[in-house]
């Protein structure tokens, strides 16, 4: 579809963007809601804007589905090695994944307990 055309959410939109979801290989590596809006010949700001709406339910359903398929991707290509994974790992972050480690505070599996006293108590005045 020419650029620029058409500015006017109409059924032809809608056409479009479940032909997306259907070939979206076609286009590229990862489904990405920038080529759906390409592929609808509108703007991703107004794509944004149209889902907002309540009576536009349905391209917006066709937008989480899009989000979905390209978490599904970048999983499966990071996992199979198909995708670098250090792309991947920043990409999934817009999916709410992060990177996180938990420190375990122990020693050798236990736990450390406290002695009860507080660091000024281990110094003593020597009136000095």
């Amino acid at each position: 579809m020419p650029a620029g055309a058409p500015t006017k959410y109409n059924d032809e939109i809608l056409k479009l963007a479940y032909d997306y979801v259907e070939r979206w290989a076609e286009f590229g590596t990862v489904p990405q809601i920038a080529r759906l809006a390409l592929h609808c010949g509108i703007s991703k700001t107004a794509l944004y804007e149209w889902i907002k709406r309540p009576d536009r339910k349905e391209l917006a359903d066709v937008c989480a589905h899009v989000k979905s398929m390209q978490e599904a991707a970048l999983i499966d290509g990071g996992l199979s090695r198909e995708y670098d994974s250090s792309l991947s790992k920043l990409l999934l972050m817009k999916h709410g994944y992060s990177e996180k480690q938990q420190v375990d505070h122990t020693t050798a599996g236990e736990k450390i307990e406290s002695c009860g006293k507080k660091l000024g108590d281990f110094y003593t005045d020597t009136g000095g």
